[in-house]
C-alpha cells in the first residue's frame, strides 16, 4: 500500500459585509475603506442649533454582484429598481459647520468652511471648473447647484476612494447602527480621493482611531451625536 499524503486547498471565508441572520451581504456601507459614487448632496440643518449644518454625501459602492439585493432606489414604490450596490449617507465632517471662534481666538465662517469643503470636493472629481461657473446668492442655492454637478443627476458616475469612520449609536431597540462620516485630514493622510492615484495619501481604516464605540444607555455617561463645541472646519491641516 503506498504512503499518499493528499492535500486540500484551503478554502477563504471572510465575513465582511455579511449578516449573521440570513448570510447575505448588507445593502448599507459599514465604516471601512472603499470605493463610492455620489447619488446625492444634501444640506442639512441640524435639530438642535439652526444655525449649524451637515454636508451629508448620499452615496452608494460599485455594483456587488449576483445574489445581491440592494435597497429600493424609491422606497414609496415597491415597483422601482433597486441600487446596484451599499449605501450609506456619510457626514463631511466628524462635526456641523458652523461659525465659531477657536480657543486661539481664529474665527470660522460656516459658509467659508462649506465652499472650501465643495472645492476640496471639486478638485478630487475634476468638476473644479464647473464649480467655479456655479453663482448663488445663498449658500443653500450654492449647495442645491452643487448636489446637481456631482451627482447622478448630471450623469456623474465618478467612482473615489473613502475612508469612512462612524459614531456608534443605540436606537430604542437596543440596536447599534453608524452615524458615518469622514475623519479629518491630518499628515497621515487624507479622507478620500481619486481612484488611482499616485502617491496615494488616502487614510487606511484604523477601527480604533476611526469607530466611536456607543456609550450604552444605563451607562453614567451619555452618548453624543455631536459635540457642542465642534465646527466642520477640516478642511485645513
Amino acid at each position: 500500500m503506498s504512503n499518499v499524503t493528499q492535500t486540500k486547498k484551503k478554502a477563504m471565508f471572510n465575513t465582511k459585509d455579511m449578516t449573521a441572520g440570513s448570510g447575505k451581504i448588507r445593502p448599507v456601507l459599514d465604516p471601512g475603506n472603499h470605493v463610492v459614487k455620489i447619488n446625492e448632496i444634501t444640506y442639512d440643518q441640524t435639530p438642535y442649533d439652526k444655525e449649524a449644518y451637515n454636508i451629508v454625501l448620499h452615496v452608494e459602492s460599485e455594483p456587488v454582484g449576483e445574489g445581491f439585493e440592494g435597497f429600493l432606489t424609491d422606497a414609496s414604490d415597491e415597483t422601482s429598481p433597486r441600487y446596484e450596490g451599499q449605501v450609506g449617507r456619510i457626514r463631511m465632517s466628524p462635526w456641523p459647520f458652523k461659525d465659531a471662534t477657536l480657543p486661539s481666538g481664529r474665527e470660522i465662517s460656516r459658509d467659508t468652511e462649506v465652499l472650501k469643503a465643495m472645492i476640496n470636493l471639486a478638485e478630487v472629481l475634476n468638476f473644479r471648473e464647473e464649480l467655479d461657473m456655479i453663482e448663488a446668492d445663498t449658500i443653500e442655492d450654492f449647495m442645491a447647484s452643487c448636489n446637481k454637478l456631482f451627482t447622478s443627476s448630471n450623469g456623474s458616475t465618478e467612482f473615489f476612494n473613502v475612508c469612512i469612520a462612524s459614531r456608534e449609536w443605540e436606537n430604542k431597540d437596543g440596536y447599534i447602527n453608524n452615524d458615518l462620516y469622514l475623519p479629518r485630514m491630518n499628515k497621515n493622510g487624507v479622507p478620500y480621493e481619486a481612484l488611482n492615484k499616485e502617491n496615494s495619501r488616502l487614510l487606511q481604516f484604523n477601527r480604533e482611531e476611526h469607530v466611536k464605540p456607543v456609550v450604552k444607555k444605563n451607562d453614567d455617561n451619555v452618548n453624543s451625536f455631536e459635540p457642542t463645541n465642534g465646527t466642520g472646519s477640516d478642511f485645513e491641516l
